[in-house]
């Protein structure tokens, strides 16, 4: 009975928390920021699908994952994907490049012959976009065949 007592408050614990998280507030937006892609510019062709990708950031701040100070994020580069759901944290796999040490540019290796899209997310200390969210334009490249 006390294993069946201690499962039941446990499980109401859980729960709680996991309310708790849906409902908390993002993390408002800095006031007037943009977020933008320095390089490639949009139409750009990448021989060898090898770039450096330069991020622009205007009034705001860059600070790594887990520092949250106000008006701050880091970056998140999208590619060949749509933005994800903002009240959400940002997945992390080969669509979404996470940047969480503070980098504002970053090298991109063996992207493959074909037409790419790449587009950046500010994210706050928790990998969730800010509200409103902040995001650049999706620009598109073409690597062409080797």
């Amino acid at each position: 009975m006390l294993i069946r007592a201690v499962a039941i408050v446990a499980l109401l614990a859980v729960s709680g928390v996991m309310a708790f998280a849906a409902d908390a507030e993002r993390t408002p937006a800095p006031k007037d920021a943009k977020v933008y892609i320095i390089w490639p510019p949009d139409g750009a062709v990448i021989r060898g699908g090898k770039l450096w990708v330069r991020m622009g950031l205007r009034n705001a701040g860059v600070a790594p994952k887990g520092v949250c100070l106000p008006n701050t994020g880091h970056h998140h580069l999208l590619i060949d994907t749509d933005l994800p759901p903002f009240d959400q944290e940002i997945p992390s796999d080969r669509q979404h490049l996470h940047f969480g040490g503070g980098q504002t540019e970053a090298r991109l290796e063996d992207l493959p012959p074909g037409k790419h899209t790449l587009q950046l997310l500010l994210a706050d200390c928790n990998h969730v976009p800010h509200d409103p969210p902040l995001y650049s334009e999706k620009i598109t490249i073409t690597v062409p065949p080797y």
